[in-house]
């Protein structure tokens, strides 16, 4: 079973070091975080998500954001997408994605915060 080693700061407070399933949600995490088109010569990185902030939360756009976590989660093969649930909340959209680390089966969800005050 192969080991994933990194290094993360995202917590100062604890250990730089992360591995496995953290390590592969803190790559997930710093992906959703790059607007589609702002990686230099990688235009399709990132997500569409920062763009759809101030649009409807209608069930279209609900799937649209649904597809393109599902195709950015299937990028890392270290990843499986068991369920994503979003939902709007007073500054912007929160989502819950339910994840399985593929060598050892672990599920767990993360949940994400998109605010519109980032967007200025």
């Amino acid at each position: 079973m192969p080991v994933y080693k990194g290094f993360s700061t995202y917590n100062r407070y604890k250990k730089y070091r992360v591995s496995d399933f953290d390590l592969a949600k803190q790559d997930l995490y710093n992906h959703l975080h790059i607007r589609k088109g702002e990686k230099l010569m990688n235009p399709d990185f990132g997500t569409i998500i920062w763009g759809m902030l101030f649009e409807p939360l209608t069930n279209e756009v609900k799937t649209i954001i649904s597809d393109d976590i599902t195709a950015i989660v299937n990028y890392d093969p270290r990843l499986i997408v068991e369920r994503i649930s979003i939902a709007e909340y007073e500054n912007g959209l929160q989502i819950m994605i339910e994840l399985r680390f593929s060598t050892t089966n672990q599920v767990d969800t993360m949940r994400l915060r998109f605010d519109r005050d980032a967007q200025t």
